[in-house]
């Protein structure tokens, strides 16, 4: 149950060792424990553990239970709550109780808003209206925020990279490519997987990893099956958070030809790995890749043009070995997450 909302909370909660959390969250799977502290935090899973879609529908009423009885016994300073969706419904009822409790929310959030159902729009514009900070994880989130919320503080605060996870190392084989991706429509790996047919054309031994699990897995394994392409298209599965890294430093260059993306915190990791990226101009992706500079742009959809760019990169050294280097520099500097807290922290201070 990792993503972005995840890895974000727990840097925080690692990096700001002052403050302590209580995290209120699904519970997903019987498995899982109900409470679990730590030093500077208290996790308390509701719900049934009866699976991720009946715990996140019931998550708003149990967690708003959870969180009201939490409130009656402690006195805090805020209420976070990371994307303006179950989270963010649940945070949004304990405002309503708690009026003069900051509220924070963080928009993480990587479909295409505008192109999402009525009521779902209709129920972010309500999470997004009753907060008092909104942090927003790209400048595309951020104008959306303020196309809601004119009243609210609203901040770009991107999501970080574990540098020392994530840093140059292995012993990548020539002409590899890797994404890292959720199978899911809106990464556009079938593009990928069709894009790869122009690349072999060009460059007979290139071959591509992809990393990752979701539902478009099987049409996607029958796609590489009937291209012909199993030799050269692996699918590993979905991987621990921990075992990523040993399959960036297997590639030389990351793809993902994505059709919508709140910020991309997988090409910041293959940045920071050593690897040059190739995505699209979507998003919150154009925060941290320039083309030409930290990166190359494809258009999204297109698997010709993505092609020729995973085609380009793999023919000019000097060309990937460029946007290695500037990648790998924007990431020191911007996008560390001791940087990251240490914004979140002014935050909670001045609250």
């Amino acid at each position: 149950m990792i993503g972005g909302s995840e890895i974000a909370l727990e840097e925080m909660v690692r990096h700001l060792p002052d403050i302590f959390f209580d995290i209120v969250t699904p519970r997903h799977k019987r498995a899982f424990l109900a409470k679990e502290r730590g030093s500077n935090f208290c996790v308390y899973r509701v719900g049934f553990g009866s699976g991720e879609l009946l715990d996140k529908l019931a998550f708003p009423c149990l967690g708003v239970l959870k969180a009201l009885r939490l409130m009656s016994k402690n006195k805090y300073k805020a209420i976070h709550a990371y994307q303006a969706s179950h989270g963010g419904g649940a945070a949004w009822l304990v405002k309503m109780f708690f009026p003069k409790t900051k509220f924070v929310l963080t928009l993480q959030e990587g479909k295409e808003l505008d192109k999402q159902g009525l009521i779902i729009k209709f129920f972010r514009n309500l999470i997004i209206k009753k907060a008092d900070v909104v942090t927003a994880i790209s400048v595309y989130l951020a104008d959306f925020a303020r196309s809601t919320n004119s009243k609210a503080k609203i901040l770009v605060i991107p999501n970080g990279v574990d540098t020392e996870k994530f840093k140059p190392g292995g012993n990548p084989e020539k002409n590899t490519l890797i994404t890292v991706s959720r199978l899911v429509p809106k990464n556009g790996v079938g593009d990928l997987v069709k894009a790869m047919k122009k690349v072999l054309d060009e460059i007979p031994d290139a071959k591509l990893i992809i990393v990752g699990d979701g539902p478009l897995c099987k049409n996607y394994e029958l796609r590489i099956k009937n291209y012909g392409l199993e030799d050269q298209i692996k699918m590993i599965g979905g991987v621990s958070y921990d075992e990523t890294p040993d399959y960036l430093h297997q590639a030389r260059i990351f793809v993902r030809p994505s059709l919508s993306e709140g910020l991309g915190s997988a090409f910041l990791e293959a940045m920071a790995s050593g690897l040059a990226v190739i995505g699209t101009p979507v998003g919150g992706i154009p925060d941290f890749l320039k083309d030409g500079e930290t990166g190359l742009f494809c258009k999204p959809g297109n698997p010709d043009d993505i092609a020729d760019k995973m085609i380009k990169l793999l023919k000019n050294d000097e060309l990937r070995n460029r946007l290695i280097d500037n990648g790998r520099r924007l990431v020191q500097e911007k996008y560390r997450w001791d940087i990251i807290a240490s914004k979140f922290q002014d935050i909670y201070e001045r609250i």
